[in-house]
């Protein structure tokens, strides 16, 4: 459906960014002389796309290369890790500090197999600061709550984070007790911590509520990044005791003011709040121009993406940011509570009613100029410019083997426009658990979450063809019905399953396929092309059958591989589903169908009595005495074999 009031450019096309890249796509050497010599993140992919490392460096060029450096000792994970590495991406980050942050949400998103040393589910320190209580505590917390006090960090120190909290507890004397203040105000004496000067004892009010909030907030003021003050405090009382010849406390106060300058590190890469937030920052030269959103969820970092635009040289960034919002969030069905912009987007106003609309609660839309959000914007468009300078060749060589490689089917096929296929194909072992797949490639890429099995459910035994006409009535019936229950909702078609119709279907088969597929869309009177892939003798693609003519293709070309890529994945989903049906099927018995017997008396009678032949052989008595098993129960199993004799 059209939203007429939020602009588009007609001179920006949204590309998404390289996503697939196989190894025999992937130049490792040409890759390795791009890497910068930087800070950041590095994540390293399989051939089946999935992150199996994450890792930090302080200068990403020369950790990456050791890895596929031969000369190195490795050790023989690192070894396994290496050989299994199809390609591999990186994020450059400020600082190691932030590198680290990164490194540790990445790890905890993706999970990915080989950074075992960090599957123990540690996280990084917070300091959590109680501003709903009436005297407010200040402590450290490894987990964020959705409560009304306010959170900082996190931080990579825990040393550093206690003596921060022992500093904050020093000098502006805020209590550490769990006391129910004011109610619990002169029950008891005063704590340890008020006699050395710790604490100013709210609890036998020997404070004010207002004076000691104001006390708080200086601890929230450098908290929240104002250091100078204490800086400045910590240097003087640190030359006052040297000047006294009180070099002891002296060293304290150099001491803390070390620790103090270590938390003052702040993490980018993390939040402050626990909101969601999107992060979309650009970067152009005169031809190309990348955009760069990163993904915070409940104040973390959990994940990036790119984007290519390709637009019109005369275009303003401002222009080109609104293109990419407005595309974007218009085929993404999670609206984040703010947006934090490079730029100010035309129509802003318009842009977040939308925004707000579609999310049900209202959007804020900020293009900052100072703090620590404009930071995390340069953080952005500091990686859109990486990608821009060095992913040119990279993107222009996935766009011709993807968008490149099915605007060539469409020529053969004379179609225009053609983004989405859908394969299907069937598989059995001589008619026994008969299934369908469902692939789904959009602009050349496979897309998984379209993906669909059906079990096979009106059809006995080895036929493929109706096997199929039950597939594909299925799946389009079940679209039509889903798009017809969300227009009476009022709900936008891009929230079904279903409802999202090829451009073309793909059959894995000549002549008699693609007709059982005709014959189905005839039916449901569904005007949608369909091919068929027809195969050669030793079983690879020779060509495409399409209305009732087999047109030849280039084997040499990026169609052809796309083809080929699109039939063996159609057929490995099907065949993965019918190999998980048949083993659960396989390890069925025949006790299985006796009432009362359940797994666990299954189990327990096979072990007592070693077969199934002996168990028919024997006696309620005999049954009676297995583990698990009572009279009633024994005589089910009895009856089962030997009826009512």
């Amino acid at each position: 459906m059209e939203d007429k009031s939020i602009p588009n450019s007609a001179s920006c096309e949204l590309l998404k960014s390289v996503r697939h890249s196989p190894l025999g796509d992937f130049d490792v050497e040409a890759e390795l002389k791009k890497l910068p010599a930087k800070p950041g993140v590095y994540l390293m992919h399989d051939a089946r796309d999935e992150i199996i490392y994450v890792g930090k460096a302080i200068n990403l060029k020369n950790r990456v290369r050791q890895y596929f450096q031969s000369s190195r000792n490795k050790t023989a994970k690192i070894e396994q890790m290496v050989e299994r590495i199809a390609r591999f991406e990186y994020m450059i980050t400020d600082s190691e500090l932030e590198a680290l942050v990164l490194e540790c949400n990445l790890i905890k998103e993706h999970r990915p197999r080989y950074n075992t040393m960090l599957k123990d589910g540690k996280t990084y320190p917070y300091i959590k600061a109680t501003i709903q209580e009436d005297y407010p505590r200040l402590m450290s917390s490894r987990v964020l709550k959705r409560d009304k006090s306010r959170y900082f960090g996190p931080y990579t120190s825990a040393g550093a984070v206690k003596d921060t909290l022992e500093l904050m507890h020093k000098l502006y004397q805020i209590r550490t007790c769990n006391r129910s203040l004011p109610k619990d105000i002169g029950k008891g004496r005063a704590c340890l911590n008020y006699h050395i000067k710790q604490c100013s004892a709210p609890c036998q009010g020997y404070i004010s509520k207002e004076e000691y909030q104001k006390s708080f907030a200086k601890a929230l003021d450098f908290l929240n990044g104002n250091y100078t003050p204490l800086f400045k405090e910590l240097e003087e009382k640190m030359l006052s005791a040297s000047e006294e010849m009180n070099f002891e406390k002296a060293i304290e106060y150099r001491e803390l003011l070390s620790s103090v300058k270590q938390v003052a590190q702040k993490q980018k890469i993390t939040s402050y709040g626990q909101e969601d937030r999107d992060i979309i920052a650009m970067a152009r030269d005169d031809k190309d121009a990348v955009v760069q959103v990163f993904f915070v969820r409940e104040g973390r970092l959990i994940g990036r993406d790119h984007f290519h635009l390709s637009v019109a040289t005369a275009e303003e960034e401002s222009q080109m940011l609104t293109s990419f919002v407005t595309q974007f969030y218009a085929g993404t069905p999670f609206i984040p509570r703010e947006l934090l912009l490079q730029f100010p987007l035309e129509d802003e106003e318009v842009i977040a009613q939308w925004l707000s609309a579609k999310r049900g609660q209202k959007v804020r839309m900020l293009s900052p100029k100072k703090g620590e959000k404009e930071r995390l914007v340069e953080l952005a468009a500091k990686n859109a410019r990486m990608v821009l300078e060095q992913d040119k060749e990279k993107i222009k060589r996935e766009e011709l083997r993807t968008i490149g490689a099915m605007n060539q089917i469409g020529s053969w096929l004379g179609l225009s426009n053609l983004r989405r296929i859908e394969a299907f194909d069937i598989s059995n072992t001589g008619g026994f658990s008969s299934v369908g797949s469902m692939i789904v490639y959009e602009d050349g890429k496979p897309k998984t979450s379209d993906y669909r099995k059906f079990r096979i459910q009106t059809v006995q035994g080895p036929n493929d063809y109706a096997s199929m006409e039950e597939v594909l009535t299925r799946r389009f019936t079940h679209g039509m019905e889903e798009e017809k229950a969300l227009r009476k909702k009022g709900v936008e078609l891009s929230f079904g399953s279903f409802t999202r119709f090829p451009d073309l279907i793909m059959m894995d088969g000549g002549r008699g396929q693609v007709n059982i597929a005709l014959a189905v869309l005839e039916k449901l009177q569904l005007a949608i092309p369909v091919c068929g892939m027809v195969k050669d003798d030793n079983h690879r693609t020779r060509g495409l059958y399409y209305q009732n003519v087999e047109i030849p293709i280039d084997k040499q070309s990026e169609g052809f591989r796309l083809i080929t890529r699109i039939q063996d994945e159609a057929h490995r989903f099907a065949i993965e589903y019918h190999r998980s049906l048949r083993s659960k099927t396989q390890v069925r018995s025949i006790l299985d169908d006796i009432p009362g017997i359940g797994p666990a008396r299954r189990k327990a009678l096979m072990k007592h009595f070693k077969n199934q032949e002996a168990v028919r052989e024997a006696t309620i008595e005999e049954l009676t005495q297995a583990p698990q098993m009572n009279r009633r129960t024994a005589q089910a199993v009895y009856q089962f074999f030997h009826g009512n004799q």
